[in-house]
């Protein structure tokens, strides 16, 4: 029986190590010929004036880009192979639970919804125009907590936002 259970571990582990090559995230699923891509500041149409985190999340999908991808960061729109637009759609902070004694928010949710045009400027395509959605809860009445959700709230929708760039080719 022990021979058995060492034989089938055995076997599972060279399959494992076997099959480790045939699947990878590094260096994306991007077409050849996009080498650079432009990221202009994103726009803020939210009418919730949260226009300080226009430069956060621009930042934060072109570290993501940087660290993630093979796209190189071109900052001039003209001379780059693929351009991605952004803008923020919409900022909510609002209750997402209510005390079951006093009827007041317990906590409150950040919903960030930011929106992402990727254009394909080497064959005049566009690859996406979607939507993307990142959401936090946090204790009411914790500022440090609020900003945390924020973040959250940013760092998912951008994720979103990455993967869909890389992926589906």
């Amino acid at each position: 029986m022990q021979k058995i259970s060492r034989t089938v571990t055995l076997l599972l582990s060279m399959v494992l190590v076997l099959l480790q090559g045939c699947y990878s995230f590094s260096g994306a699923s991007l077409p050849s010929h996009l080498q650079t891509v432009s990221v202009p500041l994103f726009d803020d149409t939210s009418q919730a004036g949260i226009a300080q985190f226009r430069e956060a999340i621009t930042r934060n999908i072109i570290s993501k880009i940087e660290s993630q991808s093979s796209l190189a960061i071109e900052p001039d729109p003209a001379r780059a192979h693929a351009l991605l637009k952004g803008v923020i759609v919409s900022y909510v902070d609002e209750p997402s639970q209510l005390g079951s004694t006093t009827e007041r928010a317990v906590t409150n949710r950040i919903t960030i919804v930011i929106r992402g045009d990727f254009d394909d400027r080497v064959k005049d395509t566009r690859i996406f125009s979607q939507s993307f959605v990142g959401f936090a809860d946090y204790s009411v009445g914790n500022y440090a907590a609020q900003q945390a959700a924020i973040q959250s709230a940013i760092n998912q929708a951008v994720d979103e936002m990455f993967n869909r760039m890389i992926s589906n080719w």
